[in-house]
């Protein structure tokens, strides 16, 4: 008998430590739920904090549109693709290494080329806009320019965006275009295109762009092809599609 009650007692013990190990195992449950709901609690009270602030500062201003209607630009001695006597003239403000520009020359200029320019309906030029947070632009431009001495602009054009993160050293690029790489060298070298470059920065002040790529669509002048009267501005890397509807457009009103 005294043994049936030994082991009741036992039995009896054991369950209530396995009650007081289950009660505190809740507890401590209880409190990891607790610390979680008030971490989430903090989280959720420091985004609505966050919320506040963003909604009080004041947004970055966007920029202002660029009108070009009317007004007459200069192309000056900048290269163009085309004929003259196109009615029309698309000039691209570039940065050879703007991004932007470089997905623009890869996906849009040659659908451009291939359904405008090359069928005489429009003419293309470029404007060198390289821009101070880009070290190597300036010399890019110069780059291009030394190649125009050498009758090969655009192919030195589409190699430096082909190239945009190997830009340097610029005589390699001469080299693969077969060009006199020692007269190439001391164009870059003298600084000899140097006040062309600047010469098109002035040309982009007087239109208003100060980001690239952008675009001035314009009426060639049938006096004077150096000469352009301003239609409209594209601003950015827009799609074909853009282009193609503000081209035809702009043509249908010069019939």
């Amino acid at each position: 008998m005294s043994r049936v009650w030994g082991a009741g007692a036992l039995i009896v013990s054991m369950s209530l430590a396995a009650g007081s190990m289950a009660v505190a195992q809740d507890d401590e449950m209880k409190k990891k739920i607790e610390s979680l709901e008030a971490g989430q609690q903090a989280i959720l009270k420091e985004l609505a904090e966050i919320k506040k602030i963003v909604a009080a500062s004041p947004r970055a201003p966007q920029a202002a549109a660029i009108n070009v209607e009317g007004k007459v630009y200069s192309i000056g001695e900048n290269p163009i693709k085309g004929s003259n006597t196109a009615k029309l003239t698309l000039l691209e403000f570039t940065d050879y290494q703007c991004p932007y520009c470089a997905k623009y020359a890869r996906e849009t200029y040659p659908q451009i080329e291939k359904e405008y320019v090359a069928t005489g309906k429009l003419r293309y030029g470029l404007v060198d806009l390289p821009l101070d947070m880009h070290k190597q632009a300036f010399k890019a431009a110069e780059a291009t320019r030394c190649a125009m001495d050498q009758g090969k602009y655009w192919e030195m054009h589409d190699r430096l965006f082909e190239n945009q993160k190997a830009l340097e050293p610029w005589t390699a690029h001469a080299a693969a275009l077969g060009l006199d790489t020692a007269k190439f060298d001391e164009c870059m070298s003298t600084g000899k295109q140097a006040p062309a470059v600047r010469a098109n920065l002035a040309v982009a002040g007087s239109v208003g762009v100060s980001a690239t790529p952008g675009f001035l669509l314009a009426a060639t002048d049938p006096a004077d092809p150096k000469k352009v009267k301003g239609l409209m501005f594209i601003r950015g890397a827009q799609p074909f599609d853009t282009f193609k509807a503000e081209i035809d457009k702009a043509l249908a009103k010069l019939q």
